[in-house]
């Protein structure tokens, strides 16, 4: 499906990986419950009203056949409830596009033993000139070791009696291996059907919405969830900014100018792939199920957005905001690539562990700790939501330390390679989404860049 790449200095996480919802939830549980927050079942979104200080909403939580409505004021409310969610309708956001009524995909979990179906592969019975298609894929995530993802789909099948009766679904199951199969457990199925769909804006004021409630398309890709965290991600720094005083309400505004152009370039790489492998323009099975290096999502970016600055992009033709990573190219809205083998004292450190969620990293590469401690020096009024790190040369001599920043030094030269640095001083802003806000060569760039931060 997916050529294999090796990872690089630049990228070291390079092979994708296929992971149920079931285990991603129990993932994302665990990690906020380290931050004392805990997901509330059985509550549900009734409506809410927005003014100038906030956001009030009317909680109702579900106990048997007992309902207790509830009033959470917040100063912002962030719709993450799914493609029938209360929070884009109420808002009036649009939600245009299109439904495959034709297409029916049965998808579901199941477990059994069949000697003739290995489980190293991702294996796919396809039929080019009927359109049908019957999908198996190994995973573990299911108790016992002989669970598979299920995909079945095509004119020939009877949706509505395979989702009804498990026999007739092992019966297509053991016509499609040709082989004897032991049947262990259904234990899940359902329907989908294609939604190619996305709202016309990303919120208003203090209410947003992101992941399905915010765009739906084809599973095929494999972008959903991976989108919907970038969503969130663009959004949650941006909103905490606002929390603190330090950016306007207004710079909310830049979530939808971000994130819009990469979600409908998304809606359209996506659906190409469905019409590739069970639309009317499908193709033999190794074409429908090639996955390109596109879809690594590493080529995503933000050049055009209003609050990313770049003094040396002149002349650097526009690019789709979905495109392929390059290494010979980075420009301000691109994701900041990682560089390890940076000494730190008698420590080793790599870029990937300095850049944090919680504030803005301002890469500061000089010839020497001089250079860099008069460009630290301006970063001073930022330092309430900025860390400065400056990067220096294999060859440059360790002088007096700087108080306020963190000093490495590029041994192995990755730093300065995968940031394009020649031998001037420059200053790369890596932003809390770990995207490059600014690429400036000293401080009135860096103030420049701050400024778009604080006053858009």
């Amino acid at each position: 499906m997916t050529p294999h790449f090796e990872p690089t200095p630049a990228i070291p996480f390079m092979s994708p990986k296929v992971i149920g919802q079931n285990i991603v939830e129990r993932i994302l549980s665990s990690h906020i419950q380290k931050l004392d927050c805990a997901v509330e079942y059985g509550t549900e979104l009734r409506s809410f009203e927005q003014n100038e200080a906030g956001v009030v909403a009317q909680i109702v939580t579900k106990d048997g056949d007992k309902e207790k409505t509830t009033t959470i004021k917040s100063q912002f409310l962030v719709g993450a409830d799914g493609a029938r969610g209360i929070v884009r309708k109420q808002l009036g956001l649009t939600f245009l596009g299109e439904t495959r009524e034709t297409v029916r995909i049965i998808t579901g979990d199941i477990r059994f033993k069949c000697p003739g179906l290995s489980r190293n592969y991702f294996e796919v019975f396809k039929d080019d000139a009927a359109g049908d298609f019957i999908a198996f894929r190994p995973t573990d995530e299911i108790i016992g070791g002989d669970g598979w993802q299920l995909i079945v789909s095509g004119d020939r099948f009877d949706v509505d009696t395979l989702l009804s009766d498990k026999e007739a679904l092992y019966s297509v199951i053991r016509e499609t291996l040709n082989a004897p199969v032991d049947f262990l457990e259904l234990v899940w199925i359902s329907e989908f059907r294609p939604n190619i769909r996305m709202v016309n804006s990303l919120g208003r004021v203090r209410v947003f919405v992101a992941g399905d409630a915010a765009h739906v398309h084809s599973p095929t890709g494999g972008q959903g969830l991976n989108s919907g965290v970038q969503d969130v991600f663009n959004l949650a720094w941006k909103i905490a900014l606002v929390a603190k005083g330090i950016s306007p309400l207004s710079f909310l505004e830049t979530y939808t100018a971000e994130r819009l152009p990469v979600i409908a370039q998304m809606l359209n790489i996506t659906t190409a792939i469905l019409d590739k492998t069970i639309g009317p323009n499908r193709g033999p099975v190794e074409s429908a199920m090639e996955r390109g290096r596109i879809l690594f999502m590493l080529g995503v970016n933000y050049r055009t957005s209003p609050i990313v600055l770049d003094e040396f992009s002149a002349g650097i033709p526009p690019v789709p905001a979905y495109q392929l990573d390059r290494s010979d190219e980075l420009v301000a809205g691109d994701r900041a690539p990682d560089a390890p083998g940076l000494v730190e004292g008698s420590a080793t450190v790599r870029l990937f562990d300095i850049f944090k969620p919680t504030h803005h990293t301002v890469l500061v590469f000089a010839p020497d700790v001089q250079v860099a401690a008069d460009i630290v020096k301006s970063l001073e009024a930022y330092f309430a939501f900025a860390c400065s790190v400056v990067i220096l040369p294999a060859s440059a001599i360790l002088g007096s330390p700087i108080p306020s920043a963190r000093v490495v030094v590029d041994k192995d030269n990755y730093a300065h390679t995968h940031y394009l640095i020649k031998d001037e001083p420059r200053v790369i802003i890596v932003r809390p989404d770990s995207v490059v806000g600014a690429i400036v060569a000293g401080s009135s760039g860096v103030h420049k860049y701050f400024g778009l931060i604080q006053v858009y």
